[in-house]
């Protein structure tokens, strides 16, 4: 475990293998935050937000298919340079077979890996997608129905074919049999979805823990359960390594704008387009990269800023209102502040006149409101509910 946590030898530390994984995951986060920045004010973008999922699995697999062509190694795998091996376990004398360093046989991957590899990166996250999305639908549905009860307003509404006056009414009749037949259709997947996806879910999480947990005490050496299926180690590319894969990448390339057909000025076009599919491809990598950090410094910017802009003004304390005047009928105020101004007797259970402010006993407040209805002090009128009783440390 501590040889892991060093980084030292081929085999990639707990950290980096877990960092490559979420890099997808950050990745879409950020083109998902930035494409909502941009629909502001582009409002077409909005209808690539609508299909976000497809947009991003579509961008993931070329990624994917170009960084495995040339690299062997995953979009993310080889920022952290790292590269995917395929294991054959090799039999010693004894006849035993262990899984070690000395009984493994590492070579590069073949095509049916490949392509499998990027099943596992792209289109199986693509459809786990997809049916996290249905299952939260079912689960609004069904709080919904839980709050208002069956409602079948949701569905589609077919009156419309009744407004046409040339649509006969037969075909409206097995027009509403087709729609009512798919939505049935549709709740039973949603309902199915909604059943199983839980376990499905449950399933994957406890098995990428056991996976990862095994790898970190170095009881495997599959990171997940995708490479432990297709029989592949993730291992650090060596010097020589990078320098075979550009070499490679040149060959390929090299081979692609000779096997170039056409007129002169076709071959010209064609060889245009592929330095610039190329360059992009080159450059994917650091610029997509390059705007995860981008965005979520932007994200932190304006983010910022909102809290300034949202926080409280703090404004100075009103100054205090102006003291009630004494009338000149009124009780006189004593000298002392804590003589009671109707029995000039050190206050009992002080009560104050909310109406006033002046303070007196409460017994006596009490009386003389009850009697005359109004302040003693400013003869203003008042009632008993205006009498506060104080409470303070003796």
């Amino acid at each position: 475990m501590l040889f892991q946590v060093g980084g030292q030898g081929t085999r990639p530390t707990f950290f980096e293998m877990a960092a490559a994984q979420q890099l997808p995951t950050s990745l879409r986060a950020a083109l998902s935050y930035s494409l909502g920045v941009l629909a502001l004010r582009r409002p077409f973008l909005h209808k690539i937000l609508d299909f976000d999922d497809e947009f991003f699995a579509l961008l993931m697999m070329v990624l994917e298919s170009h960084s495995l062509r040339t690299t062997d190694a995953s979009f993310s795998e080889s920022l952290y340079g790292l590269r995917r091996r395929s294991i054959k376990l090799v039999l010693n004398k004894s006849g035993s077979n262990v899984d070690s360093n000395d009984n493994l046989h590492r070579s590069s991957l073949g095509r049916r890996q490949k392509v499998l590899s990027v099943v596992f990166l792209v289109v199986l996250p693509y459809f786990k997608s997809k049916l996290h999305s249905m299952y939260n639908k079912e689960r609004e549905a069904r709080l919904q129905e839980s709050l208002w009860g069956h409602d079948d307003g949701r569905l589609d509404d077919i009156d419309y074919f009744f407004r046409q006056g040339e649509i006969s009414q037969t075909r409206v009749e097995f027009q509403n049999m087709q729609d009512s037949n798919m939505i049935r259709f549709k709740k039973k997947i949603m309902a199915i979805v909604g059943v199983c996806y839980p376990w499905v879910h449950a399933t994957n999480e406890g098995l990428s823990f056991a996976y990862q947990l095994l790898y970190l005490l170095d009881a495997t050496g599959f990171f997940t359960l995708g490479l432990h299926a297709l029989g592949i180690h993730v291992c650090r590319a060596t010097g020589q390594e990078l320098m075979d894969s550009s070499s490679r990448l040149s060959k390929i390339r090299s081979g692609e704008l000779e096997r170039l057909r056409g007129p002169p000025w076709l071959k010209s076009f064609q060889r245009a387009l592929l330095n610039c599919v190329y360059t992009t491809l080159d450059y994917a990598q650091t610029g997509l990269i390059a705007a995860v950090f981008f965005f979520k410094m932007m994200e932190w910017w304006y983010q910022s800023a909102e809290e300034r802009m949202s926080a409280p003004t703090v404004y100075p304390p009103p100054p205090p209102p102006p003291h009630p005047k004494v009338a000149n009928d009124g009780i006189p105020l004593p000298p002392d502040r804590t003589i009671c101004p109707l029995c000039s007797q050190k206050r009992m259970n002080p009560s104050v006149m909310a109406l006033s402010g002046f303070v007196f006993c409460y017994s006596c407040i009490f009386k003389y409101v009850s009697q005359y209805k109004r302040c003693p002090v400013t003869l203003l009128p008042a009632s008993v509910e205006q009498i506060r009783r104080l409470f303070h440390d003796l």
